[in-house]
């Protein structure tokens, strides 16, 4: 069949008398994207026409002629010797022409009893379940080196910040084990959304399901749905699992972007928390000292192209009729591109965490400014003196006003100046103001003692890894 055949006649059939012209073909063209889901659009092929033969609708001939022949499709286009068509539009027309090239006649019943609208939800589903597989071993990878680290880090004493500003000291081994609980719900969210849209479409055809005799229950076996979709109408026009998929994403995004922040400000001079690897760093045109965290900032930026795709997707979805319109076809290169971003995302964020060091010293010292011990002031006298917590948050706030007006820390206070504001404190209270007996203090449950992470870290490994 020459090209020009191809246009006037293998994709709308007799209905046309002229193909379209060259800005129709330029719109309505997706082959240039959607040549991604070629490996799951021949799996789904080979699953309907193994249904077919079974059922007795194509001879058992042709269907094995047809699988035998998918899989010469596929196996040129792994090899790079398959020659896409833009005038047969999409990943469905260019593999169902080619297969008439090797086997003939037989290729044209492949597409009996099913639609190109519940082909493409059906290939969409395969794509983004196999993603979604993909980006939890991702997000577990990271995990795992986080865990790691807290484990290593768990005595580790960090400023614990609100507001960005100096609150209580913690362990950075605590602080590390925060965002792995927040990718663990990355995960969970992920688990849920490919739970929801393991329910297979194909066989729904364009919207009204069909006349043949096809068997779902066994198509959505043979490609690992828990079974067909309930609807026929709702089947074709459904993409809530990609705009769930890319909210996902989106959550994602914005934990690596928070990630992203704080590498930002740890790696910086006034901070000094935390320096990258030189595989994660870069240097500046101009200035020959400067070690900047581009990779991080990237993160950060790349977050707004996520969460674009997803703005983009409800968009396009929003005042759409039933069942498929060709908008639709606006599903895939955001889809494609949120996740070829998340996974960069998370392998440049593993990355610099696993060649990260710590500035342990300059971390604890920053940890005794700030009067960062005056809750455990405040809580020793809760616990020793009895006063109402209030009234021990007001004593601490004017112990707190003379330290700054001395120029001294808490724990550097007098005996007489404790005692300046309230009488019976004695000099036990100088055992809470250390650093490391605050952290080891904080026991509850969640809490940042070095025991409760080294526990919390076995707890991740079971839950997470």
């Amino acid at each position: 069949m020459s090209e020009q055949d191809t246009k006037t006649s293998a994709i709308w059939g007799g209905r046309f008398s002229e193909g379209p012209s060259a800005i129709m073909e330029e719109i309505n063209a997706s082959i240039g994207f959607d040549a991604r889901l070629f490996a799951v659009d021949i799996q789904a092929s080979i699953a309907h026409a193994k249904m077919l033969g079974a059922k007795g609708i194509i001879s058992d001939a042709d269907a094995n002629s047809i699988i035998e022949g998918l899989g010469k499709v596929e196996a040129e286009i792994v090899s790079g010797n398959f020659k896409f068509s833009r005038a047969l539009e999409d990943i469905h027309m260019n593999v169902e022409h080619r297969l008439s090239e090797i086997i003939g006649v037989a290729a044209g019943r492949l597409h009996t009893a099913r639609s190109r609208n519940d082909q493409v939800a059906t290939d969409l589903k395969l794509w983004v379940r196999d993603a979604l597989d993909g980006i939890d071993g991702a997000i577990m990878g990271l995990q795992k080196v986080l865990i790691e680290l807290a484990a290593e880090h768990a005595e580790t004493v960090l400023p614990g910040f609100t507001h960005l500003q100096s609150a209580q000291p913690i362990s950075l081994g605590h602080y590390l084990l925060a965002y792995v609980e927040m990718l663990g719900r990355d995960r969970s969210r992920a688990a849920d959304c490919r739970a929801r849209l393991n329910e297979c479409p194909l066989g729904s055809a364009a919207l009204a399901g069909t006349s043949f005799p096809i068997d779902r229950e066994m198509t959505a076996a043979e490609l690992g749905f828990d079974g067909p979709t309930a609807n026929s109408l709702d089947s074709v026009s459904d993409r809530d699992f990609v705009m769930e998929y890319l909210s996902v994403l989106s959550i994602t995004a914005v934990h690596l972007s928070r990630m992203a922040e704080e590498i930002v400000i740890w790696t910086s001079e006034p901070f000094g928390f935390m320096r990258l690897s030189d595989d994660f760093s870069t240097g500046s045109s101009i200035m020959p000292q400067k070690r900047n965290p581009d990779a991080a900032e990237l993160i950060r930026g790349k977050s707004g192209r996520i969460f674009g795709a997803l703005i983009g997707m409800l968009s396009v979805m929003k005042g759409l009729p039933l069942a498929y319109g060709k908008d639709m076809q606006e599903d895939k290169e955001p889809v494609f591109d949120a996740t070829d971003t998340i996974e960069l995302s998370l392998a440049a964020m593993t990355g610099m965490f696993a060649g990260a060091t710590f500035n342990n010293k300059r971390m604890k010292d920053v940890a005794a400014k700030g009067f960062t011990t005056a809750t455990d002031l405040a809580d020793w006298l809760v616990k020793e003196l009895n006063l109402p917590f209030r009234d021990a948050h007001h004593a601490t706030g004017s112990l707190v006003k003379i330290a700054e007006e001395k120029g001294v820390g808490l724990e550097d206070l007098s005996i007489d100046d404790m005692q300046s504001i309230n009488p019976d404190i004695n000099k036990s209270v100088f055992d809470v103001l250390g650093l490391e007996n605050s952290t080891k203090s904080r026991t509850s449950f969640g809490g940042t003692a070095p025991e409760n992470v080294l526990e919390q870290c076995k707890a991740a490994k079971k839950k997470y890894l």
